[in-house]
């Protein structure tokens, strides 16, 4: 009876930490949240990435006219002329219906590119960090190499090997933000590795999968987060930089680089195609930098309120 008493007892004890440790997670989701919910700016930000991503996804309903219908006739209208919204280009196509189509392109690229440079780079910042030794040196040198192109000359480095396309645009961002996220997780690996628990668990023998995904990865998850969302909003400049130049989405297909690109031609006679997409680049790239800050500062335990 003994036995069975101390089995019971030791089966409560373990979900009694198990819940004690839901619970705790829980609070910390909550506390967050609210910390989020109180950074007015981050709320701003939260409202403009709303709005773009059901500008994206609603795109066929919230436009008013097909994207990529020419009438030569009705080029470079200004806006609210013949129910134009924000005017037509120099094909005469819906300039408001070529800019909601377009948010689908930034989203898709912004999202997809910070994804893919982010687990290759989270993949290769741990092994460098954990593993050190010559793998460390091999992992850095490759990645002080990518270092020494600047950003935006790596990704057209990659679009001309790649070619044009949604699809290249995305690798070619991904591939070029993979060493600053490389980087950021090797410093925190590093850091982590060091702390007591994990020395602990190194000596009693665990195994570097469980150390990894379990302690590892949970403690330095929150700056990946904070340079994730920041990071969305330099793809979304990317990709334009890169339609700007012909290297990116490649017309008709609208996209806000492209309309730029157009625009900037006729600045004199038909400023607002320039103009709008512009500011739909600024607007929305403001909106994920001012999230970003909010998330920093949410998950910042310095910053206690």
């Amino acid at each position: 009876m003994r036995m069975e008493d101390m089995k019971r007892h030791d089966e409560i004890d373990e979900e009694t930490l198990l819940n004690l440790e839901i619970m705790k997670k829980e609070e910390k989701a909550n506390s967050f949240i609210k910390k989020l919910l109180r950074n007015k700016t981050a709320v701003v930000g939260m409202i403009i990435i709303t709005i773009t991503i059901i500008s994206a996804i609603f795109s066929p309903f919230l436009s008013t006219h097909d994207p990529n219908k020419v009438n030569t006739e009705e080029a470079c209208l200004k806006p609210g002329e013949n129910g134009h919204i924000f005017g037509t280009d120099e094909y005469g196509r819906d300039l408001y219906s070529r800019i909601v189509y377009g948010s689908r392109i930034s989203i898709i690229v912004g999202v997809c590119a910070t994804t893919l440079g982010a687990i290759l780079g989270i993949i290769l910042g741990i092994i460098s960090g954990y593993k050190g030794g010559i793998t460390d040196t091999i992992i850095m040198r490759f990645v002080d190499g990518m270092f020494a192109f600047p950003f935006i000359l790596l990704a057209i480095v990659m679009m001309t090997v790649f070619g044009s396309g949604l699809q290249n645009v995305v690798l070619a961002i991904g591939i070029a933000n993979i060493p600053s996220y490389a980087r950021i997780v090797r410093g925190q690996v590093l850091i982590v590795k060091k702390q007591e628990y994990c020395q602990a668990l190194i000596a009693l023998g665990a195994s570097n999968k469980k150390i990894i995904i379990d302690h590892i990865f949970p403690n330095i998850l929150s700056p990946i987060i904070v340079y994730g969302t920041l990071n969305i909003a330099g793809a979304i400049i990317s990709e334009a930089a890169l339609s700007f130049l012909g290297l990116g989405i490649q017309p008709p297909t609208p996209s806000w680089g492209n309309i730029l690109k157009s625009g900037k031609d006729y600045l004199i006679t038909a400023p607002h195609i320039a103009t709008f997409s512009g500011l739909a680049i600024l607007v929305t790239v403001l909106g994920f930098n001012l999230f970003g800050d909010g998330v920093r500062d949410a998950l910042d335990p310095k910053l206690k309120q």
